[in-house]
């Protein structure tokens, strides 16, 4: 069970934190159930209720400090999504961004970054599903490494570069 002031990640809310739990006063909802009243850490006017008995399949504790820097270690041997054919590509971004966690989001960002490297290459365009689930999966990921790091979304590209560097050059 969560606590007042944990975070946790919430679906499509990305990194929330646990503000209270509470039961709902609203008629035909079972005044007994008790829910976890999340407040999106990005969307500051959002507002998100999940039952504690149904929360196992939609949030996650967010990553600690200790854990971010290891999963920022391990980027490199991250692995890329292998991808079919451009007709099920948005199906395999969707089914990553569904997994939520950081990997996944890592192996998207890794995977449409060379695409959109070699379709530059190429001289043609990004396309716009891969522009779109790039942003996503680093928002994603950027916001819950923000958290865990104690640094702003804005900041994370350059700490998880700078440790990166800082490793191999230590190898």
């Amino acid at each position: 069970m969560f606590q007042k002031g944990d975070y946790v990640i919430c679906g499509n809310n990305g990194i929330c934190c646990v503000q209270d739990v509470t039961t709902l006063n609203i008629s035909g909802v079972d005044k007994t159930r008790e829910y976890y009243l999340l407040k999106p850490v990005f969307q500051s006017t959002s507002t998100v209720y999940v039952p504690i008995d149904a929360a196992e399949k939609s949030i996650r504790k967010a990553a600690s400090r200790k854990e971010a820097d290891e999963l920022i270690q391990s980027i490199p041997d991250i692995p890329l999504i292998p991808l079919a054919d451009e007709k099920t590509l948005e199906r395999t971004y969707k089914e990553y961004m569904h997994e939520g966690s950081c990997v996944a989001w890592i192996k998207l960002i890794k995977t449409i970054y060379l695409r959109k490297e070699k379709r530059i290459l190429k001289g043609c365009k990004v396309t716009a599903v891969d522009s779109r689930y790039f942003k996503l999966a680093e928002d994603f990921l950027y916001g819950e490494l923000s958290v865990a790091l104690d640094i702003s979304r804005d900041e994370v590209r350059n700490y998880i570069a700078k440790s990166i560097d800082e490793h191999f050059s230590t190898v």
